[in-house]
């Protein structure tokens, strides 16, 4: 599953792998590969730019029902890098990995529909810690060199996968490749 925790149409995508999940559990395993939709970004938004996202948010808000809070849009000092929310999952992915995938979730939740800025390193270890990830680890990992290239690899496996947006899907059959 290759997505973006501040991807917005990842976000209206929840309800379906969250039902996949739910439904082949005992049969499928979904790995998480993130995909730096703005892994990078330097700049603060621009009102240009808010348009654009809140287009955006509309749509997906409207094709999904999933809840948006478009309060962010009245920030004036943002700057929409998604690298520290990836980086955050490639580190939980590590730490704790069942706990990846409701975790990517729970960033979608935070950001998009309680407005919280999941590019703070301080917001992204709380929301880790509520998942039983400990606190220490995370800081540690989420830090380290090691996180950021792990992060760069994930997105590098997306590129290599030919994902040209999120969220993707992938489907490996194991018994097919044995």
């Amino acid at each position: 599953f290759v997505a973006d925790p501040m991807c917005s149409w990842c976000w209206g995508f929840t309800p379906a792998i969250s039902a996949i999940r739910n439904k082949y559990a005992d049969r499928l395993t979904i790995q998480l590969v993130v995909g730096g939709l703005r892994a990078g970004n330097d700049k603060i938004m621009s009102d240009e730019e808010k348009g654009y996202i809140r287009h955006h948010w509309e749509e997906v808000n409207k094709a999904t029902g999933q809840p948006f809070d478009f309060n962010f849009f009245e920030r004036n000092d943002f700057t929409y890098d998604t690298e520290p929310a990836c980086r955050a999952c490639v580190t939980v992915r590590g730490l704790k990995s069942d706990a990846a995938l409701n975790y990517l979730e729970l960033l979608h939740k935070s950001f998009y529909a309680n407005n919280q800025d999941i590019t703070a390193t301080s917001v992204l270890a709380s929301l880790a810690t509520s998942l039983g990830v400990d606190a220490i680890q995370f800081a540690k990992v989420f830090s380290s060199d090691k996180a950021r290239t792990a992060t760069h690899d994930d997105f590098q496996v997306a590129c290599n996968l030919g994902v040209t947006g999120f969220p993707t899907v992938v489907a490996v059959d194991k018994a097919a490749d044995e």
